[in-house]
């Protein structure tokens, strides 16, 4: 299988790169990217494949994780950013699966993944554009169904104290949390779990279990009503790109304690005699992975229940909904193994490397 999907991807590459040559002609000049993917709602007809790098690129072949499951349940539907490779939604059932038996967390409420076809998003995330991201909530699921409503417009919980700079609420923080975190960064093909810089502090100081994976817990602007999961790219993969390697050990040294600096957070100084800066231009279809092209123009699947995927097989569907009942979901892919960010965002200056 993994031979089929490489040739197969490898072939999508190649018909990319020759549609590229048509298309870069009216995509430097045409719609912003994100305007492009963020209006499509259906994925591709296709084998599952990710392309360029976690914030410039695309995807193939996605698959939708059920909005409800035994220990899960996906927010901010409206968004349709549920999307992603088959792998991340496996990993995203194991881990909800694993952190409720072993971990004392009733269930995970999932944010946003990617959309259908990946590529840059309308509002929110850089990065979450080839499948390969996940966002979490540090909110605990409840133990009834949620509504549509209440998806929409619950919010998830802060890990911080609102009245001490990078302090955790411990009205907040509980041990459980601390847990899931780490149970995410235990298995092999997470590559970095982003976390608000207090929240790495707190298990840098308190985590007494196996500290072999807390190097990939990585301090980060905003992250304090959820902690975002990247995984690697697939063995398999043409054209996708990983991130360089983290630095070795627990990350709880001094680029930990760079972020509990004025450093990080400081307005970047103005020079009174300096030009004003052009206001940069958004990303444009021509900026992506040549491959990106033919996705975006590739065939949809039938419909959003064909192209819902459960490793664990959960209903393929929400009770919030009543779909046609659809077929078995790819079986090649079945062969294979708050959400929203915060208002004052500081702006990031350069920080040390490794995140």
């Amino acid at each position: 299988m993994r031979t089929v999907s490489r040739r197969l991807a490898m072939v999508l590459a190649f018909a990319a790169s020759m549609a590229g040559a048509i298309a870069d002609g009216w995509a430097a000049d045409g719609p912003p990217a994100k305007e492009l993917f963020g209006g499509v709602k259906l994925p591709t007809r296709a084998e599952p494949s990710s392309y360029g790098f976690y914030s410039k690129g695309c995807l193939a072949g996605a698959v939708a994780i059920p909005t409800d499951g035994p220990t899960w349940q996906a927010m901010r539907l409206s968004r349709n950013r549920r999307w992603g490779h088959p792998q991340m939604i496996t990993l995203l059932e194991r881990l909800s699966q694993d952190a409720a038996k072993y971990d004392g967390w009733p269930g995970l409420l999932l944010g946003d993944i990617s959309q259908p076809r990946g590529g840059p998003m309308l509002t929110g995330h850089a990065s979450h554009q080839i499948g390969l991201d996940a966002d979490i909530w540090l909110t605990p699921m409840p133990s009834r169904t949620l509504t549509a409503a209440e998806r929409e417009n619950i919010s998830a919980t802060s890990m911080l104290d609102t009245k001490k700079f990078l302090t955790i609420n411990e009205k907040a923080w509980t041990p459980a949390q601390a847990r899931v975190i780490m149970r995410a960064a235990s298995y092999p093909q997470v590559e970095r779990i982003f976390v608000n810089p207090a929240i790495k502090k707190k298990l840098c100081d308190t985590w007494q279990g196996d500290r072999t994976n807390l190097g990939k817990v990585r301090p980060y602007y905003g992250h304090d009503y959820h902690f975002h999961v990247r995984i690697k790219c697939p063995a398999d993969a043409v054209g996708c790109k990983d991130q360089a390697d983290i630095p070795p050990g627990d990350g709880c040294d001094k680029s930990l304690a760079w972020w509990f600096t004025d450093e990080p957070w400081a307005k970047p100084k103005k020079d009174p005699n300096a030009k004003p800066a052009p206001k940069p231009k958004p990303m444009q279809l021509a900026d992506l992975p040549k491959a990106c092209s033919l996705v975006l123009k590739s065939p949809a699947v039938d419909s959003e229940w064909a192209a819902t995927y459960s490793a664990t097989g959960a209903a393929p569907v929400s009770a919030l909904t009543s779909p046609p009942q659809p077929a078995a979901a790819g079986s090649a892919i079945a062969a294979q193994m708050p959400d929203a960010p915060p208002v004052d965002v500081p702006v990031p200056l350069p920080r040390p490397a490794g995140n």
